[in-house]
């Protein structure tokens, strides 16, 4: 794969010869205004970072965390790409500096969670579990094709993203390259063959019905294949996931503190083998705990940008090559500090009590509302001696632009359920909360 292309101006949706006409800014700066203003990008304020339904302020959210992350990939693309503009001076000739690849690393970073359904990967297990266990999920097996099915039973957040940031009806258009960075999963649900050492087939990242759109992007940037079914990665995708790998390292560390789970000795000691030098015990006499973790969690992230930038120069041809497929986090010096940071983590911080009590809040929500929406339409468009009262007042909360024409028994209604998980994955944690309250009873309007 060469730079010239994987670096391309070109928008997805867009005219090829569409010029830019916005003085001062790149094409990719253009992406991450259009990504900030974007209602998906919103909504984000209230969806689960690590704590579902923050009562406390200071507990980060997917908006907060997802502008971090932002950050963090800003600094990665730019030390990155002042290494690409060194190795490879013709870049220039193409109006391509270093903040335009930090400026893509820092757009796709920005919507790297988007796609997150409410009650972060609880949810995705939640609609997961819908389809592939409860009976009013069950039925629609026998209506869809294998890879459809297999879309809809292992719900996954960043094809959910991938969906969202090519349709029509977000209106973002955003360019190969920062839709490339973004996919960390280049490939569908289901595939002939996984190779289960390559990071980025752990999970997938379209779902069947964006395949031709994915094949679009690939086209473009000249992505190569891996087989039939799968490609490899756009190299900076690398560098989204190490932002994110970085940002919910340390910052849930700092939340995990800060909320009394994992305590400010334990924290400073996890953070100390990442500092080495830069750590001065003197510096935190005489101030909060809060401010002494923000300066701890500015120089640690500080060194992992560096060690992280230092990494991608030594693998970048291997990137292009696709024979390199590993976390760029697994392979720093502070590797062993991370580990045992997510080891901690887990063990305090993603199964302590008020993280679990949420989550399974957050099963019961998420599987409440597909089960009277998914019985509803099934009754309507595919058992209609089975269509109640309940069932039409049920589809009166649908969206009016909800595709309610074209169904029946003799109609594969993949593109309903995938409406339908749009639908759901696109609410915040609250609205989802009160929605749900509503079509069960336990809340009524008025009273």
């Amino acid at each position: 794969m060469k730079w010239e292309r994987l670096l391309a101006k070109g928008r997805f949706g867009d005219s090829p010869l569409k010029i830019n006409t916005n003085a001062g800014r790149s094409e990719f700066e253009i992406d991450y205004d259009r990504i900030i203003f974007s209602a998906p990008f919103r909504n984000l304020q209230d969806k689960t970072q690590v704590f579902p339904l923050p009562d406390q302020a200071f507990v980060h959210t997917r908006l907060t965390h997802s502008l971090e992350v932002s950050s963090v990939g800003r600094s990665l693309g730019k030390g990155a790409g002042e290494i690409l503009i060194n190795k490879f001076p013709n870049l220039q000739s193409l109006g391509i500096d270093s903040s335009d690849i930090g400026a893509i690393v820092a757009a796709a970073a920005l919507t790297h969670d988007i796609g997150n359904p409410p009650f972060g990967h609880a949810g995705e297990e939640a609609i997961s579990d819908f389809f592939r266990l409860h009976p009013d999920g069950k039925c629609w097996e026998r209506h869809v094709r294998i890879d459809q099915w297999a879309d809809l039973i292992n719900f996954e957040g960043n094809a959910q993203g991938f969906r969202m940031l090519v349709s029509k009806e977000s209106g973002l258009k955003l360019t190969y390259a920062t839709l490339a960075a973004f996919t960390k999963y280049p490939r569908p649900s289901l595939i002939t063959q996984r190779d289960i050492a390559r990071k980025s087939q752990k999970k997938y990242g379209f779902f069947i019905n964006q395949l031709v759109d994915f094949e679009q992007m690939t086209d473009v940037l000249g992505i190569e294949k891996l087989s039939s079914d799968s490609w490899v990665r756009h190299p900076l995708a690398f560098l989204v996931e190490a932002a994110d790998d970085i940002c919910y390292s340390i910052i849930d560390l700092e939340d995990g503190c800060t909320m009394g789970l994992v305590d400010f000795e334990e924290t400073v000691d996890l953070l100390k083998p990442i500092l080495g030098d830069l750590f001065d015990p003197e510096k935190l006499k005489d101030r909060s705990i809060n401010q002494n973790l923000g300066a701890l969690r500015a120089l640690a992230i500080g060194k992992l940008i560096q060690e992280t930038v230092e990494v991608f120069a030594q693998y970048e041809e291997n990137m292009r090559k696709g024979t390199f497929d590993k976390a760029l986090t697994d392979m720093i010096p502070s590797a062993k500090a991370l580990g045992e940071i997510s080891r901690v983590s887990i063990q305090k911080i993603y199964r302590s009590k008020v993280v679990l009590e949420k989550e399974a809040a957050g099963f019961q929500v998420l599987e409440g509302l597909l089960t009277v929406f998914s019985r509803a339409l099934y009754h309507h468009f595919y058992q209609p001696e089975a269509f109640s009262g309940q069932d039409k007042s049920i589809l009166r909360l649908l969206p009016e632009d909800f595709p309610m024409k074209g169904w029946g028994a003799e109609v594969n209604p993949y593109p309903l359920l995938r409406a339908l998980v749009d639908f759901v994955a696109g609410m915040t944690d609250k609205y989802a909360l009160n929605l749900y309250r509503r079509v069960n009873g336990i809340s009524i309007p008025g009273f």
